[in-house]
């Protein structure tokens, strides 16, 4: 069997790098603005792996948002420009701001009044990592910033606003499906404050993922001798456990396939395994959106996912038929879609070449340059 073993060494890379990432990302991107440009763009960032995925390319574009913009990017930690005055990062022309899922409103409030004072003329840009497609923080964060980013949202915005069963889409289908008896919830949506969000990208941006997509189209194998990948863990709030349950006695019912449902491999193995499988079974986490969605892509595997007809993403990887497979919720059409696709080697090959290409015309084209232009401007 061959595998790809560029693909395979950037995976090796990729778990050194990010070792030592930190400090030197923190040392080279904190400098001073170089009084140089027109447009000045600070990021106060958290420096953890999923919030970096949004960072990241601020960076890895940087020259281009220079030319197209003439903006140039600086970032510096929360801890480390709320502690002490900043000369150097002060008077941006926009800043981007992130917090934790927790963050509490006298923190919040402390932390925008900090960015205004300092950056005066700034437009305020929050920026929100987190997984579920709701927006918990809207009426709190309509009178404190200008615009709200978010990597995927419902397409139905109509939605907003309404109240669910625990505290996303997710858990209020969940809730009812397994009769969980969770607590209503709702999230007020201000009027007006639609008008702010703007859809940015997800993990496609990650800096151990940006360059896979940015290359050519990962290597086939003769063979895929794995005909399902799906290392799931199970562990979890009650509706987590339950929906993930549900997807591996769906994956366990599917008798004389080869299925990998084990969790606890290296990340190295990992990959390896996806570019020696035929489809990659990606349930539902605490968002839609995982991080195996975009795995499975950069290593060839067919997507197979619960439907994402709801969401709405750039750049959108969840066209039906087209860049991945959808399964109904209930997971009632399984083994019929895992059928189709083992059966027609070409509709694979077409789902797994359509899928990179739209990735790789997002990170090739730097289209998120004139995604993001509303922050610039």
């Amino acid at each position: 069997m061959t595998v790809d073993r560029l693909h395979l060494l950037s995976a090796r890379l990729a778990s050194f790098l990010r070792r030592n990432r930190s400090n030197w990302a923190a040392r080279r991107h904190a400098r001073p603005f170089s009084g140089q440009t027109s447009r000045r763009v600070l990021i106060v960032g958290l420096p953890e792996r999923i919030p970096q995925s949004q960072l990241h390319p601020f960076h890895y574009y940087a020259d281009q948002i220079r030319r197209h913009h003439d903006a140039e990017i600086r970032e510096i930690t929360p801890e480390r420009y709320l502690a002490r005055d900043m000369p150097g990062l002060d008077g941006a022309t926009s800043v981007c701001f992130q917090t934790n899922f927790d963050v509490s409103q006298s923190e919040l409030v402390d932390m925008v009044a900090t960015l205004r004072r300092r950056n005066p003329a700034a437009r305020l840009v929050y920026l929100d990592w987190f997984a579920p497609t709701d927006l918990r923080l809207a009426e709190r964060m309509d009178p404190l910033a200008d615009l709200y980013v978010k990597k995927h949202v419902l397409r139905d915005r109509s939605q907003y606003g309404q109240p669910t069963l625990g505290d996303t889409n997710l858990t209020d289908y969940y809730s009812r499906r397994f009769d969980l008896n969770m607590p209503e919830t709702r999230f007020p949506i201000p009027a007006g404050f639609l008008d702010k969000l703007l859809i940015g990208p997800s993990f496609a941006t990650a800096d151990f993922m940006i360059d896979t997509f940015a290359g050519a189209a990962p290597l086939s194998a003769p063979e895929r001798p794995f005909d399902i990948h799906a290392r799931l863990a199970v562990q979890g709030t009650d509706w987590y456990q339950a929906m993930r349950s549900e997807s591996l006695q769906a994956l366990q019912s599917m008798s004389g396939l080869n299925v990998l449902t084990e969790t606890g491999v290296g990340l190295v193995q990992y990959l390896h395994e996806l570019q020696s499988s035929k489809i990659c079974f990606s349930p539902f986490g605490y968002g839609e959106v995982c991080w195996r969605d975009y795995e499975a892509i950069a290593n060839g595997a067919v997507l197979l996912k619960p439907d994402m007809s709801h969401i709405e993403t750039r750049p959108d990887i969840f066209v039906p038929g087209e860049t991945y497979m959808p399964v109904k919720w209930d997971l009632s059409d399984f083994a019929e879609k895992v059928d189709l696709l083992l059966s027609d080697d070409a509709l694979r090959r077409r789902l797994t070449t359509q899928a990179f290409g739209v990735l790789h015309d997002y990170i090739a084209q730097a289209r998120f340059v004139d995604q993001m232009a509303r922050v610039f401007a």
